[in-house]
């Protein structure tokens, strides 16, 4: 029976092909497709309904993506075996998803709407995060719901200094920029991503690079709508306006709300006080029995207090706290600050603080993944909390959101491109990040504080790092605009741009950007990158009065660590039958160790928290990897007697015996009382059997001759 499939194909600049399909899979939704590159496949769905729920002002948007264990022939680890909770990588997807779907749909329009994205068929060298975007916009391309798009999301990535989009998973190892970019046919709206200390002109020349794609997917998507005949939107009406109250409203209020923003309060308690008082003057004026709808008369105060802040800032190129358009606030920062953590650091800038500490674990702590596209163990992690005092509110306790999720990755993003090589840090190492404060970017503070705390511990990284968040006004109809610098949390909310860069002093290692205008031009975007960079070598340099380079020891309650390469055949001796043996080192020690097989080698990891273990650790395990040699002489333990001889353990694990004949130059004629278990014994060892690789030991050897000394 034929599905009256219809699909459209897309060429990347490569020649590669995308494959959009509708008409198949879930028809009872308003809309889905499958989108199709390699063997991977994700399949979108997105209902929404027809009416908005009373009361509700704004868009109640849910996107999930869920990656199916099934499509890359897994099974779910755990005792359930089946999908559960999304993963934190299926979360940040989800994010990347959402940040430009948003913006997108009407601002008027309310009804409950609800993005599903699986992935249905995995292919390694396909990464799917690059495709999710491009399905959900299709899905809604081919349905009623109103949607001011397309748009679509690629990668852009350099290797070997050309850019690709949609690399291969194998490629990207080698990539020096990767970014997933966003937007529409007109603009871009979403950047997201990490890069090797690269310049703004570099970043910027990728963020193009990517437009191009982004438009050609648009393109596609415009047409398959008209091959599906989804042209026409549906008919909504969920908002009810009183145009003389508007009227009534802006009149009365705007020029006292100019006056607040023009104050240049440095407290962002005040302002809200300030304004508040605005609003409550106007509505005491109405009288107690005024009639109109409160919640329309808050609404239309909420604009005018947008396009006061707006057009002062403008105007008058001051800042909500009095502070010129480029200039940070002030910062202070103290390392140390926990003295029974590994690394601590608080950076306070402006009213926005992190309280981040590093600890330093062994191999038993790392992260164990298991994703339907990846398993393995992660080294690093850094975690962001939000606590709701942070703000001066009260909520409950909810456990880490998707704000917390995407906030810590960031800032992981950005401080990974300092660590050493996983060669040369034989650590697990956790940065936690507890915002105190918060009034704009605590995620550009996590990552200061983070580099901070880094270097309190004593881990070997390249730079420091610094991380700021840029904000944008702009007036289409004047093409007047004004870039921020260090936004606080009302320029966020009321601005046009939320634009994170981080980086060292050589170049950007990571950024996010998102934008709620259509239209941003080069020159703006240029313009914020540098007015950013100037903005991170300052907070950059505010740090290095603070510490600018790593502590040259780790702190005396970190763990030590010490590594030794081994040949891979005495593996098992250094394990011993079920363990046997390592665990009697660590026992005996106190130390933890940890071997692994690599290359051929042996790769033999110690831990522990002072020197003599460490010393004793590391020398029972060189004494069971080193090789006898004929002629040496070692001092061994009596480990068992016989009636020929006893048999001694010269070195770790190796024993040997001592022949009755070779323990004096006198004849012998029992063991008896001449040697005690446990005794030492300085023995030679004087040969090996071929066959059998059995040690021969001698005392005798060493001992001098009767008479020698009568005769010299």
């Amino acid at each position: 029976m034929s599905q009256n499939a219809i699909t459209k194909t897309i060429f990347l600049p490569d020649g590669r092909e995308i494959i959009i399909e509708t008409g198949k899979l879930a028809k009872q939704a308003d809309g889905s497709v499958v989108v199709r590159m390699g063997n991977t496949m994700l399949l979108a769905a997105v209902v929404s309904n027809k009416e908005a729920r009373e009361g509700v002002d704004f868009l109640p948007l849910s996107v999930d993506y869920q990656e199916k264990f099934a499509s890359s022939g897994k099974i779910p680890g755990g005792f359930l075996k089946r999908e559960a909770r999304l993963s934190d990588y299926e979360i940040l997807i989800s994010r990347l998803v959402d940040r430009i779907l948003r913006p997108m749909f009407p601002g008027d329009y309310h009804a409950e709407t609800q993005m599903t994205i699986n992935m249905i068929s995995a292919d390694a060298e396909i990464l799917p995060d690059a495709l999710a975007a491009l399905a959900a916009s299709a899905a809604l391309a081919v349905s009623d719901i109103p949607f001011n798009g397309p748009i679509s999301e690629v990668r852009v990535a350099r290797i070997d200094g050309q850019f690709v989009i949609n690399p291969k998973a194998s490629d990207l190892k080698s990539a020096d920029i990767d970014m997933i970019v966003g937007g529409s046919i007109d603009s871009v709206a979403m950047v997201e991503g990490e890069m090797n200390e690269v310049s703004e002109e570099e970043m910027l020349e990728a963020i193009a690079f990517a437009h191009e794609a982004i438009k050609v997917q648009c393109q596609a998507q415009m047409e398959l709508a008209e091959m599906v005949g989804k042209l026409q939107k549906r008919e909504y009406s969920h908002e009810i306006h009183n145009d003389e109250l508007r009227q009534k409203v802006y009149a009365a209020t705007y020029d006292k709300a100019y006056e607040v923003a023009k104050r240049g309060r440095a407290n962002k308690s005040e302002r809200k006080e300030g304004f508040a008082s605005v609003l409550n003057e106007f509505v005491e004026s109405l009288g107690e029995e005024h009639g109109y709808d409160m919640t329309l008369i808050k609404t239309y105060y909420h604009d005018v207090e947008k396009d006061a802040v707006r057009k002062m800032i403008l105007n008058d190129r001051v800042r909500l706290d009095g502070r010129q358009l480029n200039e940070i606030r002030p910062i202070w920062s103290e390392i140390n600050y926990l003295p029974a953590t590994h690394g601590s650091a608080v950076f306070t800038r402006g009213e926005t603080q992190s309280l981040t500490t590093v600890t330093l674990g062994t191999k038993l702590d790392e992260q164990m993944i298991d994703s339907a596209m990846v398993s393995g163990y992660n080294k690093f992690l850094l975690h962001y909390n939000f606590p709701a005092f942070s703000t001066g509110e009260v909520k409950p306790n909810r456990g880490p959101g998707r704000r917390e999720i995407g906030h810590g990755n960031l800032a992981l993003r950005a401080l990974k491109k300092v660590l050493p090589a996983d060669s040369e840090n034989p650590y697990t190492i956790r940065i936690v990040s507890d915002i105190l404060e918060s009034n704009g970017s605590s995620s550009m503070a996590t990552v200061c504080a983070g580099s901070l705390a880094l270097m309190d511990a004593g881990v070997p990284v390249k730079d420091g790092v610094s991380g700021i968040a840029m904000g944008l006004i702009t007036d289409e109809s004047t093409g007047n605009f004004a870039v921020l610098s260090d936004i606080l949390g009302d320029e966020d909310h009321l601005g046009d741009m939320d634009f994170k860069v981080a980086g060292t002093s050589k170049g950007i290692t990571a950024c996010q950007m998102d934008i709620k205008v259509q239209g941003l031009s080069h020159d703006v975007l240029s313009q914020a990158l540098a007015q950013a960079r100037e903005g991170r070598l300052h907070i950059l340099n505010e740090m290095n009065k603070t510490i600018s380079s790593p502590n040259a020891d780790y702190k005396p309650h970190t763990p030590r660590s010490f590594n030794i390469v081994i040949d891979k055949e005495f593996i098992g001796a250094v394990i011993g039958p079920g363990g046997k043996v390592i665990q009697q080192i660590q026992k005996d020690t106190g130390a933890t160790i940890i071997i692994e097989e690599k290359n051929e080698k042996g790769h033999v990891n110690i831990f522990a928290s002072n020197q003599e273990s460490m010393n004793s650790a590391v020398s029972k395990i060189k004494g069971i990897v080193a090789q006898p040699e004929i002629g040496e002489v070692y001092i061994g333990k009596v480990k068992s007697i016989q009636p020929y001889g006893a048999f001694v353990e010269f070195m770790a694990g190796k024993d040997g015996l001592l022949h009755i004949s070779e323990i004096k130059h006198e004849r012998l004629e029992t063991m008896d009382g001449v040697l005690e278990i446990g005794e030492e014994v300085k023995v030679k060892l004087i040969d090996v059997d071929k066959k059998t690789g059995k040690f021969k030991l001698s005392r005798k050897a060493i001992l001098p001759k009767p008479g020698a000394e009568a005769q010299q």
